[in-house]
């Protein structure tokens, strides 16, 4: 079940190992982006973006002359999102979905999991009817995505949607980041039920995770971080997911090139047509995954 680069030659040793700045309103968080205004250090929270580069909110605020930027020169981020106060609120309602579904799983046990795991075309008794996406069941690829069984395969997953989701959703803005894990964890259900057996149930949130690791990945790269940690960390949930049994790989897969794929149009858009590229890729990547979902489907029925 689904749950659970090298230095060049002849660079200065000394500016290598000089450890990188702090946000200059957030000491804990390293970066190496800073204001094309006042040149301080700035996180992708307060990242917003310029016809140049990036400015910090002050910035910002002074060329507005007033303090605070009109609704057309509002603070934007990375992605072209608005630049709000609690940058974590998407991750956190995830999180208390996930919670809610886990604690009544643990009230009602296997009856829950049944009705709403991602379930091909199958019966759950020898006697009982036929179930599953492929019986008009399409909601099992959504419902599936929120849903865990074990305590470590929902404690791991959790740990790493407030770990990568917080990053993500201040550097996307909000309605990007929600469609970036909604999408991703409909690819990876969808690729699931393309290629898994049809009577073997899966279930878990790690197709969106994988969407975020990807994106995760992406944004490095966009912001010129080190990205060794993404790398060796995406290398080992990949070796995880091939080596131990009982993972449905192919949730994993399709939620990471999905991930990674909007997550390049997102912080990769020009200006000019940045909402027409953004919007665009979420679609394409939600076109694919239905015609996975429709094509499989006619081959079971």
């Amino acid at each position: 079940m689904d749950h659970p680069p090298g230095g060049h030659g002849g660079q200065d040793q000394s500016a290598v190992n000089q450890p990188m700045p702090s946000c200059y309103r957030h000491a804990d968080r390293e970066t190496g982006i800073s204001c094309t205004r006042c040149d301080r250090p700035i996180c992708p929270a307060c990242m917003i973006s310029a016809s140049v580069g990036f400015q910090c909110p002050e910035c910002v605020g002074q060329g507005s002359g007033t303090g605070h930027a009109p609704d057309a020169n509002r603070p934007r981020n990375l992605a072209g999102g608005a630049v709000v106060a609690d940058p974590r609120l998407v991750t956190k309602i995830l999180l208390g979905i996930n919670a809610a579904v886990f604690l009544a799983v643990l009230a009602v046990g296997d009856r829950l999991v049944d009705s709403l795991d991602l379930l091909g075309r199958a019966a759950y008794s020898p006697f009982g009817p036929l179930e599953g996406v492929a019986e008009g069941e399409w909601y099992r690829l959504f419902t599936a995505m929120f849903l865990h069984q074990a305590v470590m395969h929902f404690g791991f997953n959790m740990l790493s949607l407030w770990w990568l989701g917080g990053p993500l959703e201040a550097a996307l803005g909000r309605v990007r980041y929600l469609a970036l894990y909604l999408i991703s964890g409909l690819a990876g259900s969808a690729f699931t039920y393309l290629i898994a057996a049809p009577n073997q149930p899966s279930l878990g949130a790690s197709g969106a995770i994988f969407g975020l690791l990807g994106a995760t990945a992406v944004l490095m790269r966009r912001l010129n971080y080190d990205m060794r940690p993404v790398l060796i960390l995406l290398g080992l949930n990949l070796v995880f997911t091939f080596s131990w049994s009982g993972i449905a790989w192919q949730a994993h897969v399709g939620g990471l090139v999905a991930g990674t794929a909007i997550a390049i149009a997102m912080v990769h858009a020009p200006r000019e047509r940045r909402a027409l590229v953004q919007y665009g890729a979420c679609g394409l990547v939600l076109l694919v995954s239905l015609v996975m979902v429709v094509a499989r489907t006619m081959s079971l029925t």
